[in-house]
């Protein structure tokens, strides 16, 4: 049964392949072009970072609350406080957070986070609406993902072509990846209302991607090229390409194992033997390190700055920042003015948390 399931998946979707490995060397940079400052702390597991045009800073605690930076100042009050069903446990609760492009006009902020009813656990993305600092329910776009006390996913990112991409993990049950009729191990794609795009590459599917077994980060580079980071199973984590409807092979392989009679995309680059657990990512489009891809590490506690060919298709190097300097690291973003955003995550009960985790971190490139 399964080989006929595996067989329909190959007939029904045309892959691409792209053997993208290196066998890459991790230096420490000497010298950063950056000045570093801690501007929040005391903060608990704050796991998705965006700016408005503005300038104030939103991002998300795990433990279900928004929080917001003005003028370099932590407001007290949170944006809102999820509760009940909402849950907050080992991987789950509140997670991915991106604004509205339009958000100056018409305050849109979509979340991701984890809830149980009827007794199981899933995750759902909504929209939420903000004014004067507060921030209430405006629908929810979509729900019932799988869910559970681990592989959530949960990166929410909008793309060039003003889509919404959602990031899910396996939620520890691995088969779910390669099933096309379940929203787990995906990178699904809505309108911002919620729809289904009609170019999506399934036909009335909101997946966009599948064979992932927990994707954490989402970012486009200048040529529009859609990167993903993902957690492998027991090291071997992943950058990968993201092509609309191909399929990355957990549980079938990963790394870059191949499976005879699959088509399967390899990853750009993997880890190997060495566990980075990659979360955040983001594409550096000015400033010190323009053209870089930035990977947050939570196992690996350091900040991988990666170099890519004129193309973006190959690795060529990749720096290793601040290893063991910060402890894990959940989220990477760049802001408008080409400042480098970084939050810490070392409260979600497998870092050494000191006394003033977690963090966020800004690098503030020399020349402002």
């Amino acid at each position: 049964m399964e080989k006929l399931i595996l067989n329909f998946l190959c007939a029904i979707l045309v892959l691409r392949s792209n053997p993208l490995h290196i066998a890459s060397r991790l230096v420490r940079s000497r010298q950063l072009p950056y000045n570093v400052e801690v501007i929040a702390e005391n903060l608990y597991v704050p796991w998705a970072i965006d700016i408005s045009s503005d300038g104030k800073l939103y991002f998300t605690e795990r433990s279900g609350s928004i929080r917001v930076i003005q003028d370099g100042i932590l407001l007290p009050d949170p944006l809102i406080t999820f509760t009940s069903p909402f849950i907050s446990q080992d991987e789950g609760g509140l997670m991915g957070l991106v604004l509205d492009p339009n958000f100056s006009q018409n305050h849109y902020i979509y979340i991701m986070h984890t809830y149980t009813e009827d007794g199981q656990i899933y995750n759902r993305v909504i929209r939420l609406i903000e004014n004067n600092n507060r921030a209430s329910i405006d629908r929810i776009l979509i729900d019932k993902i799988p869910g559970g006390r681990f592989h959530n996913g949960g990166r929410l990112k909008i793309g060039p072509d003003q889509m919404l991409y959602i990031s899910t993990g396996d939620a520890t049950n691995p088969l779910l990846a390669q099933d096309l009729t379940s929203t787990a191990g995906k990178i699904l794609r809505l309108t911002l209302d919620g729809n289904i795009p009609t170019d999506n590459p399934i036909p009335n599917s909101p997946i966009y991607s599948f064979g992932h077994r927990n994707p954490q980060g989402l970012a486009w580079s200048l040529q529009n090229i859609l990167y993903a980071s993902e957690h492998g199973q027991s090291a071997h984590d992943e950058i990968n390409i993201i092509y609309p409807g191909a399929n990355y092979g957990w549980p079938l392989v990963q790394g870059d194992e191949d499976l005879p009679g699959m088509m399967l995309q390899r990853p750009l680059i993997n880890s190997g033997d060495e566990t980075w657990a990659p979360s955040g990512i983001t594409f550096v489009n000015q400033g010190p390190l323009q053209g870089k891809l930035l990977v947050a590490t939570l196992y690996g506690k350091r900040l991988l700055v990666i170099s890519l060919n004129e193309s973006g298709t190959l690795v060529e190097n990749i720096e290793s920042w601040f290893p063991n300097e910060y402890g894990r690291l959940r989220e990477v973003i760049q802001g408008p003015d080409g400042s480098i955003y970084l939050s810490t995550s070392n409260r979600d009960g497998r870092g050494d948390a000191n006394i003033s985790d977690d963090k966020i971190i800004r690098l503030v490139p020399n020349h402002l």
